[in-house]
């Protein structure tokens, strides 16, 4: 092993991962010191290198640069960081610790291919790191660079003929939307028919099957068996955005949010549990979907069945029923008489005149009429 390594923070740091890592190049360099305590470390990274890691360690990266824990090419130097990094090791005549093999400077630094310079270094899981010697791979940029004897740029990446060519049109839509399109178009006719009538394409919507909640015959027997304001216990299937699923024998209903308490909870999981079974009212039913709604007794505020018995007893063709009605009727004839304008008494001379007498004497005339006062006729009669 040599007295000096340098190291190739850049390419270190971005082992296995898309960015680099401060956290993984400082694990790292610490392993290779525990490795190898006699050994000097040097630790060189790209001038992007503080743009490219998180911004949780940008701090951490400025104090390392200040205290020369870290080192950095200077701003426009050719090469980046690869050729700084180089023309170190050079000098001190020390090894790279880094996984790159350099091809662009194979003709300028022959000394790559010496064993023990250029050292390659990986994470093991359950392991650590694990750093081993190895060569430079050659290819066509690194025989370029020796036939020339210089440093030389990496051959750009060939670009087929095709790619510089305009996007083809399409000239017939994608698999998804063809297999689609039959579907859509099939109930074409019927909509064509139903274009007339929005009344008749809302109920052909309304009752299409995959629509439907229910099936005809359960759903049609549950309404029978359990009207408004019916107790029923039912098992909670699954929750939902705005209340939950329950399931009632051969018929699933629904419990909204508005239905469990006051005010309506965020989420129906407050109330109730998936697999349990609870008590719960019929609140009402929505025929063109086949849907039952209920909810907690305490929240529905329908009739009950007993209520309801009630109510057919006093319903209309029975004496009650008609008695009960001639009472509303002559409270309903009396109480306008009394307050309407129209039906006053005509204002004439005589009472025009009796306006002008005494109250008292007025009141004193009509009540002798009645209570047995003297008045003119029965003068004239005695």
């Amino acid at each position: 092993m040599q007295e000096h390594v340098i190291v190739d923070g850049s390419n270190i740091a971005t082992e296995g991962r898309s960015q680099p890592s401060l956290a993984q190049l400082n694990e790292a360099v610490l392993a290779f010191m525990k490795e190898f305590p006699k050994t000097k470390v040097t630790v060189i990274v790209d001038a992007t290198f503080g743009y490219r890691i998180h911004k949780k360690e940008l701090r951490d990266f400025e104090e390392a640069i200040s205290n020369n824990e870290l080192v950095a090419p200077p701003a426009g130097a050719i090469g980046r960081g690869d050729a700084f990094v180089l023309s170190v090791a050079e000098k001190v005549k020390g090894a790279i610790l880094s996984n790159d093999s350099y091809q662009e400077f194979h003709g300028k630094y022959p000394w790559l291919f010496t064993p023990g310079r250029l050292i390659g270094g990986k994470p093991v899981p359950h392991v650590g790191w694990v750093f081993v010697e190895r060569l430079p791979v050659r290819g066509a940029t690194s025989r370029r660079s020796v036939k020339s004897g210089a440093v030389v740029e990496k051959a750009p990446r060939k670009v087929s003929d095709a790619a510089s060519q305009p996007m083809p049109v399409p000239k017939a839509p994608p698999p998804t939307t063809r297999a689609s399109t039959p579907a859509l178009r099939a109930p074409a006719p019927a909509t064509k028919v139903a274009a007339g009538s929005s009344r008749t394409g809302n109920a052909s919507r309304s009752a299409t099957p995959s629509r439907a909640v229910n099936e005809v015959l359960p759903f049609l027997t549950f309404v029978e068996k359990s009207p408004v304001g019916t107790q029923v216990k039912a098992v909670v299937e699954a929750y939902s955005a705005h209340g939950a699923t329950v399931s009632i024998g051969e018929v699933r209903g629904y419990v909204p949010l508005r239905l469990l308490a006051s005010p309506p909870p965020r989420s129906a999981r407050d109330h109730l549990v998936i697999g349990q079974a609870v008590q719960l009212v019929v609140a009402g039913f929505t025929p063109a979907r086949r849907s039952i709604e209920l909810g907690l007794p305490s929240m529905v505020t329908a009739s009950t069945p007993s209520a309801q018995k009630s109510v057919a007893k006093s319903a209309p063709g029975k004496k009650t029923s008609k008695k009960s009605r001639r009472v509303e009727a002559t409270k309903s004839t009396e109480s306008p008489k009394k307050t309407s304008p129209a039906k006053k008494r005509p204002t004439t001379k005589a009472s025009l005149a009796g306006q002008r007498k005494s109250p008292t004497k007025q009141t004193a005339k009509k009540q002798g009429g009645r209570q047995g006062v003297p008045t003119k006729s029965s003068r004239k009669g005695r």
